[in-house]
């Protein structure tokens, strides 16, 4: 009995890792402490650490890991720049902009891995296509590099941009559609904001914008301190072993492991948070082939040139030194 219970973990263990990884073993007794800074309030986009979290995944590899939300969003990546948490939960074109400043921060693996940003309008407007956008005004959160997508988007569909208003409503993206204040919306996310207004029946049209011109790009990555790399890459490899236990939990089973989610932020709807976790399981998920949080060299250097096209990135260069893939798990994760 032993000896079958024995090779069944060592087979679960296995499927877990996936394929493209490298072997390695399990953390020893010694428990280490992570702090983790999440970009945001406790939402979807964050199943698969709390499933790792309520599953005991992370103690499974010697973590004690401590989740921190941020006090404003641009928290995140300053504190993991000087050295306050670990690891910080942001967006590639933060992470390249902030390096562009001149903070020594890299991105060690994608927790969703395309864009979520998108352009959300409802039936009234009449907008399916960029092309319905002419002589309509867009509301954005006054971010520069929405702006960018905005410009972008209209270029690669032939609308001449002073055909188009665009109105910073911050970030009252959905009441500022709602009441009607703009005829579309920038910034709201298709698999969060799109599927909330489903709900409510309002028939969201949703326009993705890396389907419509602009490079696709890691949404949501896991930063650390370029200069503790060496120091912690152990640390860093093990959590983000147990961050792909944890969303392989929840692949298994989404209804049960999302009760780590609903229990870290009691205002969360359950039928909502279910609903999006189901349609960004998908981009939780590495491409076939490649270990879990894999980022695609090709597709960071076209977005970073992308940047450096429309004025948002003045020193950096390239992608170079940007991410690395090497902390991914291997087997023994």
């Amino acid at each position: 009995m032993r000896r079958r219970a024995l090779v069944l973990l060592a087979a679960a263990l296995l499927a877990l890792a996936g394929c493209g990884e490298k072997k390695e073993k399990l953390g020893g007794g010694k428990v280490d402490r992570l702090e983790l800074m999440l970009d945001f309030f406790p939402n979807a986009d964050h199943a698969g650490i709390y499933a790792a979290q309520a599953n005991d995944r992370f103690r499974e590899v010697g973590l004690n890991v401590k989740i921190r939300q941020p006090a404003d969003p641009a928290a995140p990546i300053k504190q993991v720049a000087a050295g306050r948490v670990d690891l910080a939960i942001s967006y590639e074109p933060e992470l390249l902009r902030a390096r562009d400043q001149g903070l020594r921060v890299v991105s060690v693996g994608a927790l969703v891995r395309a864009p979520l940003t998108s352009i959300i309008s409802l039936p009234k407007a009449g907008i399916r296509t960029p092309e319905d956008l002419e002589h309509r005004v867009v509301g954005t959160a006054g971010i520069d590099y929405q702006h960018a997508y905005l410009q972008t988007i209209l270029q690669h569909a032939g609308v001449d941009s002073d055909a188009v208003k665009e109105r910073n409503v911050g970030f009252n993206l959905v009441p500022a559609l709602l009441t009607h204040k703009v005829d579309a919306i920038l910034g709201g996310y298709w698999n969060y904001e799109g599927i909330q207004l489903r709900q409510k029946h309002k028939d969201p049209q949703i326009i993705r914008m890396e389907k419509v011109g602009v490079p696709t790009y890691d949404e949501l990555v896991l930063v650390a301190n370029e200069d503790a790399l060496d120091r912690d890459s152990g640390k860093i490899r093990r959590f983000i072993g147990a961050l792909a236990r944890g969303t392989g939990d929840l692949r298994r089973s989404p209804g049960t492991a999302i009760e780590g989610l609903l229990d870290a932020n009691k205002d969360l709807d359950r039928k909502l948070q279910r609903a999006v976790v189901d349609v960004t399981l998908p981009l939780f998920l590495p491409p076939r082939g490649r270990p879990y949080g894999y980022q695609d060299p090709g597709e960071w250097e076209r977005f970073t040139q992308w940047m450096r096209q429309n004025g948002l990135l003045k020193k950096v260069a390239s992608s170079q030194g940007a991410f690395t893939n090497d902390l991914l798990p291997g087997q023994g994760l």
